[in-house]
């Protein structure tokens, strides 16, 4: 019985390594999950951790600053772990947004119903697209194991020096230059239309170049984006390994 209460509050603080992931960081916030639902898997997993690495959590020296140092500390190693997770998705809602600027579709936003943020149209579809595919494979897998391996790398009390910023710089570069990568076909097909309309309106000054434009590229982003979409799923793979690889790397 003794051995239990710092279980209990072993669980507890870690969970505040796995619930920013669960809370903020897509693809959990993509689907409208109640809070008590996240809080909950967070703990659960967070008793798992515990009960398989005792000697990581709960057997732990504590840190100096006691219970509210290991806190801030576990809190902001989970934080950084969902910032990669997330940056990823960013990443994606980026690209999208570029293509739905070029197409004619910057006003057309729908809402993230987790954070009631605004997202692109394009974005969101490559949003849920890597979603799928994050479940699909062994996105979760992946994602126990990075928490599980963390409590090697990082026990609970060492959270705050385990991160090293240099890592998620690097890593944003490159994500959002794989990201660039599912919009280029479109990106060029639209390129395409507008160079033709813009030779056409020199040769035809009394069309309607604008009203033109729109629907033009409209009916070609219909086309083209699922084309796009089916050739593009090595890049989102190569987008979420990314991300699990930097998590790794974190923790």
């Amino acid at each position: 019985m003794e051995s239990l209460v710092p279980q209990a509050v072993a669980t507890l603080l870690l969970s505040l390594r796995i619930v920013p992931t669960l809370a903020f960081a897509q693809p959990f916030t993509l689907i409208r999950i109640p809070a008590i639902v996240r809080v909950g898997l967070a703990i659960a997993l967070s008793a798992w951790l515990v009960a398989g690495n005792p000697a990581a959590t709960w057997q732990a020296a504590p840190p100096a600053g006691g219970l509210i140092a290991l806190a801030a500390g576990e809190l902001l190693f989970g934080t950084t772990l969902a910032l990669a997770l997330q940056l990823a998705f960013a990443a994606l809602l980026v690209a999208g947004q570029t293509i739905d600027i070029q197409a004619g579709y910057g006003l057309a936003v729908l809402v993230d119903p987790a954070t009631r943020a605004q997202l692109p149209l394009v974005g969101t579809i490559f949003a849920y697209a890597a979603g799928a595919i994050f479940f699909a494979t062994d996105g979760p897998a992946r994602l126990l194991a990075i928490w599980a391996a963390s409590l090697e790398r990082a026990p609970m009390g060492s959270a705050l020096t385990a991160t090293d910023p240099q890592i998620l710089i690097g890593y944003v570069s490159g994500v959002f230059l794989i990201a660039l990568g599912l919009a280029g076909l479109l990106l060029v097909v639209l390129l395409v239309l507008d160079l033709a309309i813009a030779f056409m309106s020199r040769t035809l000054p009394q069309m309607n170049v604008l009203l033109l434009g729109f629907q033009v590229k409209t009916l070609a982003t219909m086309i083209v984006l699922p084309i796009a979409l089916a050739l593009s799923g090595s890049l989102f793979v190569t987008v979420l390994s990314a991300a699990f690889d930097t998590m790794a790397r974190i923790g």
